[in-house]
Parts: structure tokens; C-alpha cells; sequence
């Protein structure tokens, strides 16, 4: 095999000759097909849900951390501002670094800097070393989403993004599910030391490394089929995939790079406009989730005073297991009831949570720590709904498979400009006040979005 683009474009279109279809039991593209999406699917979910646990190590230490008073509460928040200033930063480079090296090139850097930044936090004596790896964690933590978006995309066609989407956007609830509780049984049950809640992160961390490094690939060229969005037909005709003569444990074909430049970074919003929309809707909701998942656990001292560590951070997993269902609900919804319009349901998840975060007042005041936790379910059903629809579902949608990671990185670097703020402000302003203030951010992002009721992606 040549290494001159037109000769690799032209043997890739040997692999599949168009004009010849599947005889009766030969392999087809599609069933090829098939089988790479269970693969890149579950792979992609994997590393997502794993980028959870160093993302959310400090979360789990910020009560141990508290408790002994070695950073206060106010540095806390400067600590999640500063990682969520690099995260944004991040969002919006790593999206266009993706369309050019390739998600696994991306991913497989963001994970193994990931790991060692939480190790390294949980071995230092010094806690202002902490700000600089903070940041580090910030632009490692920012690879994942965009560059992973890029692999469903590459993968499933455009009539059915919306629901891989929305199970793909499981994966973030997931992580954000079990990765607190479970740092934190390590932490202060198993070895009493807040500590161990970063070194438990990296460890999760670099087992999902491994697998995404031996297993991704990148786009169906790659295996020897034709691409996502090319005449449909072409998966009925028989795989003629020619081995590489490589030892990987999947094949490969090579495929010539797409040139991509770093000013088509905004390629995405000049595409489609409703990108830029929803990128400003994306900014004024994503500060409720980050407080809650940031600052859940304390948010639940300050609502119950008394409470002990494990508690604290188990309360707040009612918020979690909320947002596993919202993403394949709302995924669902888009494509059956609302056949592909991605606002309608995003407006009436957005209108809810409005609803739900101005009760937490009148909740907390009852004293109850089941009516707590009944409420962040409900928090987190209708934030992790509209937030898999602003940052997944539809970012993939109007941004169209080619500009699946430039449009997810940029609604993306816009929520992770307004997260900081859900980092910050809980460390400054305790109590319901908070609530009140994401409550009218949301409702502001619902009254940006009604216009564009009717709004469908394009179809390439």
C-alpha cells in the first residue's frame, strides 16, 4: 500500500466496490457495521464514565478536606473555578484537535493526564501545589466529550444519533453516579484518609486507558467500510475488507487525514447557527449541574447539619441515578414524539428544572433527608435531560457527523465558561440563594430556545 493520498482514496474505494451487492450469506457492510458500533459504543461509554473519577476526586475529599481544615471553603471554589476555567479552554481546542489527529490520538493523551494529575494530587504534601494540577486535571478532563461525540457520530447515522446520544449521555451520569460514593467508601471507610480518594481515581482511570488505546478506531474507513454518511446502499454489498498484516487486535485501513485548520475551529456555528444558540443555552444551564455534582455533598451538610461523611456523599446519588434515565429519555423523545426536533424537549426539561431547584428551600426546611434526596433525583432527571440534549444529542445533530466535534467542543467551551460559576458560587454563597440563581439562569436559557421551537438539523 502507497502512502500517496490519491492512491490510498482510490484503494479504499477498491475495498467496497459500489456496483457489486452481498450474495446470499456472504458478510455485509452492514452486519460489519453493526458489530463496530456495539464496539466503538461501548468503548467510547467506558472512557467517559471513567473520565468521571479523576474529575470528581475532589469532590469526594472536599468533606475530609473541610473537616481538617487545610484549605477553607472559599479556596475550594477557587479551586473548582480554576479547573473549570481550563476545562473551557479545553472545549474548544480539544474539539478542533480531534477533527484533525483523531479522537484516539486526543482521548488516549486527555485519560493518561487525567490519571497522573489525581495521582499526584493525592501523593503531594504541599495543598498549594494543588491550583496548578487543578488546571492540569481542567484541559485533561476536556478532551473526552467532543473527541467521543466525534465517535458516535462516525458511527451511527443521522437517524439514529439521537438515541445512541442519549444512551451515550448515560456515561456522565453514570460516572457522576458511582464515582463520588465509591471514591469516597475508599477514602474514609477503607482507609480514613481523604487522600485515597485520588489515588482510587487514577487507578480507574488507567485501566479504561488501556482498553480505549488497544481497541479505538477512529472512523468505519478505518476497518474497511464505507463511510457513516455515504449512499446507504453501499452496507448491503459484501465487506471486502483486506487484512493489514498487522498484529493489532482489530484491523486497520488506513485512511488519508482530513485537513483541518485552527481557524475552522468556529466551523460548527458558522454551519449552522443554531449551534451558536445553543451553545449561549448551554453557558446559562450547565452551572446547576456543576454545583450539585462539585458541591453536592456539601450542599447537604449545609442543609442538614450533623450528618457524617458517608451520608453527605451518598445523598446526592439520587441526582445521579436521575441522570442516567434523562439522557435515553429525552434521546427517545426526540426522535419518536418529537420526530427529530431537539428543542421542544429540551424547553419543557428546561421549564421543569426551573420548577425543581426554587423548591430546595421549601425542602430543606422540612429537615428530611429523604425529601432532600427526592429532590435532587428531580434536579437531576430534568438538568442531566436538557444538558445530554444541549451537549450531545443536538451538538451531534445540527452540527452533522463532519462537524460532530468542532459543534460539541464549541456548546461545550460555552457551558464550561458558565460552569465556573457553579464551581464558584457555592464556595461563596451557602445555602438556597444559589438555587434561586441558577433557577432564573434557566429559565432565561428556556425563553432563548422557544423561538427555535420548530428548528430541525440538517440532514449532511
Amino acid at each position: 500500500m502507497t502512502n500517496d493520498p490519491q492512491n490510498l482514496t482510490q484503494e479504499t474505494t477498491d475495498v467496497l466496490p459500489p456496483e457489486s451487492p452481498a450474495p446470499a450469506g456472504a458478510t455485509t457492510n452492514r452486519q460489519v457495521l453493526l458489530k463496530w458500533q456495539i464496539r466503538i459504543f461501548a468503548l467510547s461509554w467506558l472512557a467517559y464514565a471513567a473520565y468521571y473519577f479523576p474529575r470528581n476526586a475532589i469532590s469526594a475529599a472536599k468533606v475530609g478536606i473541610l473537616d481538617d481544615g487545610v484549605i477553607s471553603r472559599a479556596g475550594l471554589g477557587y479551586l473548582d473555578s480554576a479547573y473549570l476555567a481550563a476545562y473551557a479552554v479545553g472545549q474548544f481546542i480539544w474539539g478542533a484537535m480531534a477533527e484533525r489527529y483523531g479522537q484516539r490520538v486526543v482521548v488516549t493523551g486527555g485519560m493518561f493526564f487525567a490519571a497522573v494529575a489525581a495521582l499526584v494530587m493525592g501523593i503531594i504534601p504541599a495543598l498549594w501545589l494543588f491550583m496548578p494540577l487543578m488546571i492540569v486535571q481542567g484541559l485533561a478532563q476536556s478532551t473526552g466529550w467532543s473527541s467521543l461525540c466525534k465517535n458516535i457520530a462516525s458511527f451511527f447515522t443521522v437517524g439514529k444519533r439521537g438515541r445512541a446520544m442519549g444512551f451515550f449521555s448515560t456515561s456522565y451520569a453514570f460516572g457522576g453516579l458511582i464515582a463520588v460514593p465509591f471514591m469516597g467508601w475508599v477514602a474514609y471507610t477503607v482507609f480514613e484518609s481523604w487522600r485515597w480518594a485520588f489515588f482510587s481515581g487514577a487507578a480507574v482511570m488507567f485501566v479504561a486507558l488501556i482498553l480505549f488505546l488497544i481497541f479505538q478506531r477512529n472512523r468505519p474507513e478505518e476497518v474497511g467500510l464505507p463511510g457513516i454518511d455515504e449512499d446507504q446502499c453501499r452496507f448491503d454489498e459484501k465487506y471486502r475488507h483486506r487484512p493489514s498484516g498487522t498484529r493489532a487486535p482489530v484491523p486497520v485501513v488506513k485512511v488519508p487525514a482530513e485537513k483541518f485548520r485552527f481557524r475552522d475551529l468556529l466551523a460548527a456555528a458558522r454551519h449552522d447557527s443554531m449551534v451558536l444558540r445553543l451553545g449561549i443555552v448551554y453557558f446559562m444551564i450547565k452551572p446547576a449541574r456543576y454545583a450539585i455534582l462539585l458541591w453536592g455533598p456539601v450542599m447537604v451538610v449545609d442543609a442538614m447539619p450533623g450528618v457524617d461523611k458517608i451520608t453527605a456523599i451518598m445523598v446526592p446519588v439520587t441526582f445521579g441515578l436521575a441522570g442516567v434515565v434523562a439522557p435515553i429519555a429525552i434521546g427517545w423523545l426526540s426522535d419518536t414524539i418529537f420526530k427529530a426536533r431537539r428543542v421542544p424537549p429540551s424547553v419543557i426539561s428546561l421549564l421543569s428544572l426551573v420548577v425543581a431547584l426554587a423548591l430546595w428551600q421549601p425542602a430543606t426546611s422540612l429537615g428530611s433527608i429523604t425529601v432532600i434526596a427526592i429532590l435532587l433525583g428531580v434536579v437531576g432527571l430534568t438538568a442531566y435531560a436538557a444538558d445530554a440534549m444541549m451537549s450531545g444529542i443536538a451538538a451531534v445533530a445540527f452540527g452533522t457527523s463532519k462537524y460532530a466535534a468542532g459543534a460539541t467542543g464549541f456548546i461545550n467551551g460555552c457551558g464550561s465558561i458558565g460552569a465556573i460559576l457553579g464551581g464558584l458560587l457555592p464556595g461563596l454563597i451557602p445555602g438556597a440563594a444559589v438555587f434561586y440563581i441558577f433557577a432564573g439562569t434557566a429559565l432565561i436559557a428556556a425563553i432563548i430556545l422557544i423561538p427555535s421551537w420548530n428548528k430541525r438539523p440538517a440532514t449532511t
